[in-house]
């Protein structure tokens, strides 16, 4: 038998293990040579990492497959049937453990290792290099692991990989590994993962099949090459210019007063907070707090998490085009951090079977190689420059596989987090432990919003909670550190006067009716319902009576949500832009959409009629109303508008919900969209209190008083929903407890084991199935699609492996497993059982 650590199933071909063990701890020491991780290495270990005890991390790492040795391993390059039952190399690497005596093992090098201060946890940190913790099997598990095999000494093999690890690495005789702190042994095991990943390459480490005594040469020249070649050595690639405002941004001629806090704040703070109102520039305030770090050496790359995959695909586009000019060629491509996608640049990936990756402009192996972290989810934070979904971020954080990489690939970064307040209390705790490590490792932060309450903000900063009068006295907008708060001039031409009443009645024909009557006046009209289904009751009525003022792509009147597929989410996100943008010709239309319009999107209403939520967002809804100067139509000079309430009390939806608002269910636990009645009683006195809003210099109180705990007791108790009120605080705490029972907190020992994460991940919201259509299936555009992200609460018991069955070509009508779907101009729509 061929010993091997790699192998082509096809052709044969393969890799001496120990030349994959060398391309792996090579790689390992390629990444401790760059100047960003060597300095998170030696946060996490608290002090200087010696050249001595890299040597004996890089003898670790070379041990990361030793369960390879195994016969029952090695079998599997054998024709079947297998002479015996073929096992996994984690676990044989456990009972390899057991196999002889220190003195012979490793041609007598073990006894060198087995001196090292806890080398059991190192074990498991070893083994736990594909993602997620090994348990030691124990004794009785697969007793013929390491049986004879004819054709087949491991133990001869063994040696010659004992004598290579002393030649190698002969600094293990007198030296040993940093201290295996927590915090240390979690962030090697990272680091250890994205090595492998690496070194796992062929096309960076090609096969060699007999064992070369000289190959670590070989292995350390490549894998230095490779790093560079993916873009996570930053060697040669620089700022275009000194990362001064001109750097980062081409329209306007000097930046705004928060923008200019934001560059003003020491480059020591690590955890920076901008709270200001939407169209402030926050993204380039990061853009140039990103630049100004890079320039100083303190981060390699930025990870930009936003709420949703459509603000993520808006802002990917546009930091890209702003990155041309912020680097010197070549500069970096923004890479689109959402499960499924495959974009980089403007390049498109096509992905083949064997996890390859064909690229829509692909002019060979280089451009490959620097779009290797685009190319699969768990290498998205690897990027220099990735822009995603929050929960990418997020995972970084929970015991879910590939955790530890993502968390020590993140450490380079400048993780910049939009729309902080979106959040439940499940995803912030999660988002707060990412954060807490993060800069543990000497990471650095940017959280930005443009409502966030004090409730959040102390739980991000780690302090006390104000009174309701101290918080709505505190300054906004502001720029927030750990310790201070600095405050953002008043930027009088900023300020806009919003006309705001409420109105009773928000069914499809009440919304339709006076979007209508605005648009008959010469109005951009923008509708934001809270669930798809009211928005589709709008879309049908504004059609039945106005067909001519509705919002159309390719001439059919459609909406703007979360169920489209990708490829027409950005036909539909250009087109709303075209319509409601900042060049767009002056005319009468409807737009109607949900969540999906609340941000990212650059667009100019001149009314927005929206129904009844939580006062943060309504004011994100608000911001898209008067964003640009411009003419208005008569009547439409001032900002305006109407937010649509519920027939009745609102006390009811603390029984009943209904358009989103409310809860479900009568037992211990709570569920729905918008859950906190207390909230939005407190945000519908507001709007009855003050017909006229200034934004943002209101922004401040208009959010304490619907946020901050003292008021909503204060409107619990006097509605008396006091019980529902607790209901929902214990529905918080218990999210709270849930999140720690499955976050990932590197303050602890290294796990022996992670909990299934499939519950974990459906809970992140957006990890609903991905169906992948056949290659000639068109959209209701008129466009070929491709792949379509189904609602988590539809994807139950799908993987996103299954394929589906094309019913109908007009409108798309497909099966997966049970389920059935109707893809049309309106969205995702699933069809009843029958």
């Amino acid at each position: 038998m061929q010993f091997w650590g790699k192998i082509d199933p096809v052709s044969g071909a393969s890799h001496h293990l120990i030349h994959h063990s060398a391309d792996v701890a090579a790689t390992l020491g390629a990444l401790l040579e760059i100047p960003v991780l060597r300095r998170r290495a030696e946060r996490a270990i608290g002090g200087k990492l010696a050249e001595e005890q890299v040597a004996c991390l890089g003898a670790l790492a070379f041990l990361h497959d030793i369960g390879k040795l195994a016969p029952s391993f090695q079998i599997k390059a054998l024709p079947p049937p297998f002479p015996r039952k073929p096992r996994d190399h984690l676990r044989c690497g456990w009972k390899w453990l057991l196999q002889g005596d220190a003195e012979s093992t490793l041609a007598g090098q073990a006894p060198h290792i087995v001196r090292w201060d806890k080398i059991e946890v190192w074990f498991m940190v070893l083994f736990a290099h594909h993602g997620r913790p090994v348990k030691n099997p124990g004794e009785s598990w697969a007793q013929d692991a390491f049986a004879p095999l004819e054709g087949y000494d491991w133990k001869s093999e063994e040696t010659r990989f004992g004598k290579a690890l002393a030649s190698w690495f002969p600094e293990i005789r007198e030296h040993e590994p940093p201290p295996p702190t927590p915090t240390f042994t979690h962030f090697f095991c990272g680091l250890l993962a994205l090595a492998d990943w690496v070194g796992s390459d062929r096309n960076a480490f090609p096969f060699v099949a007999a064992f070369d005594p000289d190959y670590w040469g070989i292995a350390r020249d490549r894998a230095r090459r490779r790093l560079s070649d993916i873009g996570l050595n930053r060697s040669g690639r620089h700022l275009g210019a000194p990362a001064s405002w001109a750097l980062v941004s081409k329209d306007h001629s000097t930046p705004r007063p928060a923008q200019k806090i934001v560059a003003g704040t020491s480059l020591s703070e690590n955890l920076v907070i901008l709270e200001a109102e939407t169209g402030a520039g926050k993204t380039e305030a990061a853009l140039w707090r990103f630049a100004q770090l890079y320039e100083s050496g303190a981060v390699d790359s930025l990870y930009f998490a936003l709420p949703t995959r459509a603000a993520a695909r808006q802002l990917q586009s546009r930091i890209n085009k702003t990155l041309q000019t912020m680097f010197s060629d070549p500069p970096p491509e923004a890479v689109l951090a959402i499960p499924g996608q495959a974009v980089s640049g403007e390049a498109q990936g096509i992905r083949l079977p064997a996890f390859e990756v064909k690229w829509d402009d692909d002019t060979g192996i280089e451009s490959r190689a620097k779009r290797w972290a685009a190319e699969h989810a768990t290498r998205f934070l690897a990027a220099q420059i990735a822009v995603g979904t929050v929960d990418q971020a997020m995972m970084a954080g929970l015991q879910v596989k590939h955790a530890h990489l993502r968390g020590s690939a993140l450490s380079r970064s400048l993780l910049v987090v939009d729309e902080v307040h979106a959040s439940d209390a499940w995803m912030t705790e999660i988002q707060r432990s990412v954060l807490r490590d993060h800069l543990a490792l000497g990471g650095h932060a940017l959280l930005m919003s443009a409502t966030l309450g004090a409730v959040a903000r102390s739980a991000w900063r780690a302090t006390p909670l104000p009174s309701l009068q101290e918080a709505e006295q505190t300054p906004y907008p502001a720029v927030w550190t750990k310790d201070d708060c600095f405050p953002v001039s008043s930027d009088d031409s900023a300020q806009k006067e919003v006309a705001i009443s409420a109105r009773k009645g928000w069914s499809g024909e009440d919304a339709a009716a006076e979007a209508i009557s605005a648009a008959r006046r010469g109005a951009r009209v923008l509708v934001i319902r809270n669930t798809v289904d009211r928005a589709r009751e709008t879309l049908a009525a504004c059609v039945n009576e106005a067909p001519n003022l509705v919002f159309e792509l390719n001439d059919t009147p459609t909406l703007h949500h979360s169920r489209f597929a990708a490829e027409d989410r950005a036909l539909l996100d250009a087109r709303v832009e075209d319509v409601l943008g900042k060049g767009s010709i002056a005319q009468a239309v409807i737009v109607i959409g949900t969540q999906t319009l609340e941000q990212s999107l650059d667009i100019d209403a001149d009314i927005l009629i929206t129904d009844l939520c939580p006062m943060d967002v309504l004011l994100q809804r608000i911001g898209r109303l008067h964003r640009h100067c411009r003419s208005r139509p008569d009547g439409f000079e001032r900002a305006s508008a109407l937010v649509l309430c519920p027939e009745g009390d609102l006390g009811r939806l603390t029984s009943e919900p209904e358009n989103g608002l409310g809860a479900y269910g009568q037992n211990a636990t709570l569920s729905g969209v918008y859950l906190d009645v207390p909230g939005l009683a407190a945000t519908l006195r507001e709007i009855e209190a003050a017909p006229l809003w200034r934004i943002p210099q209101m922004n401040r109180r208009l959010v304490e008083r619907a946020t901050h705990p003292e008021r909503l007791d204060e409107i619990a108790a006097q509605h008396g929903w006091e019980d529902y009120r607790r209901r929902e605080t214990g529905k918080t705490i218990a999210e709270i407890m849930g999140a720690q029972n499955v976050i990932l907190d590197r303050r602890e020992a290294f796990p022996c084991s992670f909990p299934s994460d499939e519950v974990i991940r459906t809970r992140l919201g957006e990890s609903g199935a991905i169906v992948t259509f056949p290659d000639d299936t068109i959209g209701p555009f008129g466009s070929p699609v491709t792949t379509l992200a189904l609602p988590a609460h539809w994807s139950r018991e799908l993987t996103g492996d299954e394929p589906p069955e094309i019913i109908a070509k007009a409108p798309l009508t497909f099966r997966v497993e049970a389920a059935g779907f109707v893809y049309d101009a309106s969205g995702l729509t699933r069809l009843e059982e029958d």
